[in-house]
């Protein structure tokens, strides 16, 4: 996730992380409630409890927005090893105070001014053990001094100390786009590895550095991931998989100390570009018909949606198709496509394909595969795809002739500019959910029509014998 959000609920390893022990997953107020209850008095005056929790929240959502146990592939998202983490007694009772602080400040955190990423805001008791973050014990003098909350973080954290409040509460999702990134990919996760694979460059020098960083997977991208995999262990294939797809977040979040208290900080510069603008009523083109086909194809499974056509402009009926998915999935229904609706409607439409039987799939048109194809690609994705361009160069004397092979090679991405010539779609050569789309009614409408010329009426009048 590239924004932090406060999670509805967060899976708790009661030990420290490599310890057999038991994950317990409560809501997120519970777990804050849990853990000042067990870190600090409720005797303390408020204003010192308030900066304790503040702190404690922010911990919390360090860990989640890192991804720092998901990363290294553990199955929760923060220890209860105070050693690691901070103290969480499964079960304990909760003070009544405690519990009524926390339901007003839960959805808030703490940052560094112009950074987004939640303060790793490390603090210790102040009298057995002292850090170099805040003292709990001293929160209490501090509070008695008269210092408010914001007043007493800063005076722990330093005067650029931020609250941020009001964040939107939502489930965590994983930051790993559910399909492999290779050559041929495009979008806002290619962008991403790019821009992290060049900062980590800088700590390790033999990754060679990206010099577009465009969203678009190309050689030089290749050539970082497989220099990333070599240094780290990984199988140098040069594509980026689950396994080193966190590896390189886990790396980044390292290099950049973002789950320390002397982070380098993550910036909005540093994220802005994998989207620079939300989508709504009024827009056209390509990123529109995309959005409409992935809502068309959810709809079909999910009839409490509002159904909707491909037409390539945000009209009010994609506004409602939007809202109906943004509630109910849980998100806010804006009816505006943002990266959280983006994230979302991604992970649903990947969950589909994967719990489709083939037995549907095989007796029309196959769906989108949820992965951009180009130069490099493989699998059976390509084939299909191979197998349709084949097919409709019969009947398109522009497309030349594919083999289908289920390698992307030139003749195949000749075939794919040569049709997206034809029907008006940006020639770039790559295949994603538009020229998907495309492709499969163009297929349907011929293929049916060459059904039909088969079996029409021959002229000749039949005589009953």
């Amino acid at each position: 996730m590239d924004y932090p959000i406060i999670p509805e609920k967060i899976t708790v390893h009661l030990g420290a992380p490599d310890a057999q022990a038991e994950n317990v997953t409560v809501s997120f107020p519970d777990y804050i409630k849990n853990v000042a209850s067990s870190e600090i008095f409720p005797t303390w005056p408020e204003t010192a409890i308030r900066a304790n929790i503040y702190a404690q929240i922010s911990i919390a959502m360090n860990r989640v927005y890192t991804e720092w146990y998901r990363s290294k592939g553990y199955d929760f998202d923060i220890t209860n090893s105070t050693v690691f983490d901070q103290s969480f007694v499964n079960g304990r009772n909760i003070f009544e105070n405690i519990s009524r602080i926390v339901d007003e400040i839960f959805n808030s955190y703490l940052r560094r001014e112009g950074f987004i990423e939640p303060l790793y805001a490390t603090y210790c008791d102040g009298i057995q053990v002292t850090c170099d973050g805040l003292s709990q014990w001293g929160t209490v003098d501090r509070a008695r001094e008269g210092l408010l909350p914001y007043q007493i973080l800063r005076y722990y954290y330093g005067e650029n100390t931020q609250i941020v409040s009001n964040v939107q509460v939502q489930s965590i999702m994983n930051s790993y786009p559910g399909a492999v990134l290779q050559i041929g990919s495009i979008g806002v996760s290619v962008e991403r590895i790019q821009r992290q694979l060049n900062r980590i460059s800088r700590n390790y020098p033999l990754i060679p550095k990206i010099q577009s960083v465009d969203g678009i997977f190309g050689a030089d991208t290749r050539d970082a991931v497989i220099a990333f995999q070599s240094t780290f262990n990984l199988e140098p294939d040069g594509i980026v998989g689950k396994q080193t797809w966190y590896k390189i977040q886990y790396i980044y979040v390292a290099v950049k100390k973002l789950a320390q208290l002397d982070s380098e900080g993550l910036k909005y510069s540093d994220i802005q570009k994998q989207f620079t603008t939300a989508l709504s009523f009024g827009d056209t083109g390509e990123p529109i018909h995309a959005l409409q086909y992935y809502l068309k194809y959810v709809g079909i499974y999910n009839h409490a949606l509002t159904p909707i056509e491909v037409t390539g402009t945000f009209d009010s009926a994609t506004e409602q198709a939007l809202r109906s998915f943004q509630t109910f999935y849980g998100l806010e229904p804006t009816g505006i496509l943002n990266l959280n609706t983006i994230n979302k409607l991604n992970q649903v439409y990947l969950g589909i394909l994967e719990d489709l039987p083939y037995e549907i799939t095989a007796e029309r048109v196959v769906p989108f595969g949820g992965r951009n194809l180009g130069i490099g690609s493989t699998g059976d994705d390509v084939r299909q795809l191979q197998t349709y361009l084949s097919f409709l160069s019969d009947y398109y004397p522009t497309i030349p002739k594919v083999s289908v092979t289920g390698y992307f090679g030139t003749e195949t991405q000749n075939a794919v500019i040569a049709f997206q010539n034809n029907f008006g779609i940006t020639p770039r050569g790559i295949v994603g959910a538009v020229t998907w789309n495309a492709i499969e009614e163009v297929y349907e409408d011929v293929s049916a029509g060459a059904e039909k010329s088969q079996r029409q009426f021959s002229g000749e009048v039949l005589n009953e014998e």
